[in-house]
């Protein structure tokens, strides 16, 4: 008879399994078992039947030829099937024109009458303040001698905001009301999101041409979104307790959305607009390229040529067209739910009319007349000759590391060859298994299996390789984005005054549109991946420095107070509670590092940076639908898979 080891109870359970049985109590590790269990059946299959190398080219899809014969069957049936003559025809010259009359309004006004009319608007929609910076903006959009690319971007704007708007709010009044719809809506508003503005710039560019037409739709794709969700979710969070009673007074459902649904969902509506506005002006630029005029134009030409005044000078004004309709849009009277209540509706009349008189009056006094000419400030030379300077004395002329040529140099061999080497070299069905596992860790089973299935997606259209090298561009820029931008955001929440000083300058970093950015970094950078990663980590950063520096900021003062009474330091509150406590916060500003740092990737392929982007850019340039579409899709795959490795999922922790 055996006798048990001294020390240990015979009767008594086995160490090893109650190791296991911990092991198995924590959510994190027992996803990681069932992964792994998995693995082992599944791996040697895949490796046995196509190999451990990159995407096995059993598995892809060759999509060239039917790509191909549908951009051939719409160019040559673009100006005689009825489609194009009687439908697609009419929505061109319905745009065409709705921006042709707005633009009339606008020169009919001439520069004073435009002003006064922003001015009075943002007066009486949000305030004196907002009067003043209205007022301001416009008048320095003049100075710059952007007046005319101004009001034709303006124009562009009006129109394709009153179409995103009318568009997201019909879509997300369907998904509001029903569940079905929502379902239904969410992977359609995802793809329009998540697929890069170059991508469906080509098939909108072969149905409708070049010109105005085609910015609009592409502006209003991209836009629309934004209204959609957030009028979806305004309208599915309405109290319940409100619905009830509104429906025990015999309202029908008419009348509940009326009186009940939507001005309860006034907030996110406004919201929703708002956002709306940001997205379409962001696309100001990209829109140039298919024949949009305005400042997106300026620019564009502006990169051409790495002019880097000129780029600024038609940058700024975007900036402020941002900043103005940004404060109009969540003003404070629209935000508390309206004008005044204190203030009677003759009052109200009075002051609208009265202002309309003095919209007309500056208007007739100017007259109907451009900003002058001699009332404007040149920007260009000066900002050239300093970035000139910067370029003599930065590019090759830093004691001891060369210049930022060789930084660039440095950080492509050191940085982006081995992450990219890396990633290729990994199994395919290795970076499955991977991807599986960072999103179940986070999130449930459902976004892993997304994730993965977005990643497969990639490898059967045939973009794995190009989609590794986007990958490991975006990894390295994300990681220099979150140092710089956690070292920024801490002092930012400690210090009332630092944030202060940091607010304006996050608010111009924010809202320059993405191609300024890639012009002074090609003329430090030279052409390459590292220009294109250093615009990325410079147009990620604000958004990672707020959000990081708000979740440190809101930190329980209980948590903290207990910390200090405890006699930790500074840094021990840092590490171990604010950045325990933030963590909701810091992973969301991961996860917009990671979308916003794709985006400028992809632009980058502009200036060198190659991979999906390259493709994207080529496919537009030269009209070929097979190759730019099926790399944006492969883009939208890609930043699919990022989003959910990189956003906890609600009910993660419960391991669903």
């Amino acid at each position: 008879m055996k006798t048990a080891p001294p020390g240990r109870d015979a009767t008594g359970p086995n160490p090893a399994a109650l190791g296991l049985r911990a092991l198995w109590a924590r959510p994190a590790a027992r996803k990681l078992l069932v992964l792994a269990a998995a693995a082992a059946v599944l791996v040697p299959v895949a490796a046995a039947l196509h190999g451990s190398g990159t995407w096995p080219t059993a598995l892809t899809v060759d999509l060239t030829e039917p790509l191909t014969g549908a951009s051939d069957w719409i160019i040559d049936n673009r100006d005689g099937h009825w489609a194009f003559l009687y439908f697609f025809g009419h929505i061109s010259g319905a745009i065409i024109g709705a921006v042709h009359a707005v633009y009339t309004v606008l020169l009919a006004l001439g520069w004073a009458g435009v002003t006064a009319a922003a001015a009075l608007i943002a007066w009486r929609v949000a305030g004196v303040r907002v009067a003043v910076t209205a007022l301001a903006s416009f008048a320095a959009c003049g100075l710059l001698g952007m007046w005319v690319p101004t009001m034709r971007t303006l124009a562009l704007m009006i129109v394709a905001v009153a179409v995103s708007v009318a568009v997201g709010a019909l879509m997300g009044l369907a998904a509001g009301l029903s569940d079905r719809t929502f379902r239904a809506l969410r992977p359609v508003l995802d793809t329009m999101q998540a697929l890069p503005a170059f991508a469906y710039l080509l098939p909108v560019v072969l149905v409708f041409g070049i010109g105005v037409a085609p910015a609009v739709l592409a502006t209003v794709i991209y836009a629309a979104p934004p209204m959609a969700r957030l009028t979806a979710l305004g309208l599915r969070s309405t109290d319940k307790g409100v619905l009830e009673a509104v429906e025990s007074l015999g309202a029908t459902g008419r009348q509940r959305l009326l009186t009940a649904r939507l001005p309860l969902a006034r907030r996110e509506l406004l919201l929703g607009v708002n956002q709306t506005i940001m997205m379409a002006l962001s696309m100001a630029v990209i829109a140039s390229v298919i024949g949009a005029d305005g400042l997106g134009d300026r620019v564009y030409q502006a990169l051409s040529t790495v002019d880097v005044g000129s780029a600024l000078a038609a940058g700024i004004p975007i900036v402020l067209l941002a900043i103005v309709f940004d404060r109009i849009t969540a003003g404070r009277r629209l935000g508390e739910g309206g004008h005044d209540r204190t203030t009677g509706r003759t009052r109200q009349a009075t002051a609208w009319t009265a202002g309309v008189a003095a919209v007309a009056a500056a208007a007739l006094l100017a007259g109907a007349k451009p900003w002058p000419d001699t009332w404007t400030v040149a920007i260009a030379a000066p900002v050239n000759d300093a970035k000139d300077w910067m370029v003599d004395h930065l590019y090759t002329g830093l004691p001891g590391i060369g210049g930022t040529a060789d930084l660039a140099a440095h950080y492509t061999a050191w940085v982006l060859d081995p992450l990219r080497d890396g990633l290729l070299a990994l199994p395919w069905w290795g970076a499955l298994l991977l991807v599986a596992a960072l999103a179940w860790l986070i999130g449930t089973w459902r976004t892993a299996l997304t994730a993965v299935l977005s990643l497969a997606a990639i490898g059967v259209l045939g973009r794995w390789e190009l989609s590794m090298d986007t990958l490991s561009q975006v990894v390295a820029a994300v990681a220099v984005t979150l140092v710089l931008g956690f070292t920024i955001a801490v002092p930012a929440a400690r210090s009332p005054r630092v944030e202060r000083l940091l607010r304006p300058v996050l608010d111009v970093f924010q809202t320059m549109p993405q191609f300024v950015y890639l012009i002074p970094v090609v003329a430090l950078f030279g052409i390459g991946r590292a220009p294109a990663a250093a615009a990325a980590v410079v147009y990620a950063l604000p958004a990672v420095v707020r959000i990081a520096s708000e979740g440190l900021r809101r930190v329980n003062p209980g948590a903290m107070e207990s910390a200090r009474s405890l006699g930790a330091t500074g840094g021990q509150q840092l590490r171990q509670v604010q950045f325990p406590l933030a963590r909701p916060q810091l992973l969301l500003a991961v996860n917009q590092a990671v979308v916003l740092v794709l985006s400028v990737v992809i632009i980058g392929g502009l200036v060198g940076g190659g991979a999906l982007g390259y493709e994207v850019v080529f496919g537009l340039a030269q009209g070929d639908l097979a190759t730019g579409l099926t790399a944006g899709v492969a883009i939208a795959c890609l930043g699919l898979m990022l989003d959910r490795v990189t956003q906890p999922t609600k009910g993660a922790r419960d391991g669903a």
